[in-house]
């Protein structure tokens, strides 16, 4: 694990990249790490957020840069920006169930092959998908979703990497530290080691590549 400055994450990305982005609405988003993509040449990114947060906040910031070719989210609701740019041809939205964005990241994460819903089965959701029947119930092979970077949120770190999160600003973070080839985690705080009770570290470092200060 190395400790590195935000502008730097632009030397693991290129156009085209498929990003993670961690956070709820802007809670548990890295918003220094956002800035500094939001100020790059990097564009035409695919992104595997929860939301696209709002115009002012979180990764709804990339969203107005027009850095995101392709959202893969559960909810757009609350940034018009992106309804717009959908409507007009210049984002591609691809809404997934909150339930089954979660499991499809972790099974990237625990190398599953995917993962059987009944959620979207004799909906508009099941269209191109596979559907298994067991016991008499159809379900939907949702397959998982992997990225080449996970940007996420800590409340702290110490300097093996190991996190420790605030509260609900949890959310997606620790699934998608466990779902991308490169995982650059913005923290609050670095501690030494040893002053994180094992029991408070949610993501261990072993899975943490580069740490930024808030």
């Amino acid at each position: 694990m190395k400790i590195i400055e935000s502008s730097e994450i632009i030397d693991f990305m290129e156009n085209g990249d498929i990003l993670m982005v961690g956070g709820f609405l802007g809670v548990g988003t890295p918003e220094s790490l956002i800035d500094a993509l939001c100020d790059s040449e990097i564009k035409d990114l695919t992104l595997i957020a929860n939301d696209t947060a709002f115009p002012e906040r979180g990764i709804g910031k990339l969203i107005v840069k027009q850095k995101i070719k392709k959202a893969i989210v559960s909810h757009i609701g609350t940034n018009p920006e992106t309804q717009k740019q959908m409507i007009e041809g210049l984002l591609e939205v691809e809404l997934v169930p909150q339930g089954t964005l979660a499991e499809r990241i972790r099974a990237a994460g625990y190398g599953l092959g995917g993962i059987l819903t009944p959620t979207g089965v004799g909906t508009i959701v099941e269209k191109g998908k596979q559907i298994i029947e067991i016991n008499n119930q159809k379900y939907l092979l949702e397959l998982p979703l992997k990225a080449k970077i996970a940007l996420i949120k800590a409340k702290k770190a110490d300097y093996y990497g190991n996190l420790v999160y605030s509260l609900t600003a949890r959310n997606f973070n620790p699934i998608m530290a466990m779902a991308a080839d490169i995982v650059i985690a913005e923290v609050e705080e670095i501690v030494p080691v040893g002053s994180i009770a094992p029991d408070e570290i949610i993501t261990p470092g072993v899975l943490i590549d580069y740490i930024v200060r808030s």
